[in-house]
């Protein structure tokens, strides 16, 4: 069952990352090349680093999720939505001014990216200790 559910939430990762507007917009142009200087390689790649990221960040919280009790899984659920949505925010705001620049979906999904590799340590936090330590 478990692998069950992560194979579900991998695919729900996978599909909402292919709904992001940004992400499209990113793909689009070119395949990932990490031997590409191009602009767009650049992009692509940074666009592919970061669904791999997000991808194993949702595993994590569904594993994380199935191992706390019914009681602690709304606090989860709420401190997720907000740290998604706060994610979301400081990116686009950090990255407001590059908007016209060709490179800014390598810009805003580095950031995406990095946001959400140190979202890891607060979710195995939950993991290992539970509500009480938030």
């Amino acid at each position: 069952m478990i692998e069950r559910m992560r194979l579900n939430l991998s695919s729900l990762a996978v599909l909402a990352g292919l709904l992001l507007p940004c992400t499209s917009f990113a793909q689009a142009g070119a395949a990932c090349d990490p031997q590409s200087d191009s602009i767009a390689s650049r992009n692509a790649c940074a666009v592919q680093r970061f669904q791999q990221t997000d991808t194993a960040q949702n595993i994590l919280y569904g594993d994380v999720m199935l191992a706390l009790s019914a009681n602690e899984r709304p606090a989860l659920r709420k401190d997720q939505n907000a740290w998604s949505r706060q994610r979301s925010q400081t990116c686009k705001a950090r990255h407001a001014t590059d908007e016209q620049r060709a490179e800014w979906p390598q810009l805003l999904h580095d950031c995406l990216n990095t946001e959400t590799q140190t979202r890891r340590t607060t979710l195995l936090h939950w993991l290992h200790n539970g509500r009480a330590a938030h």
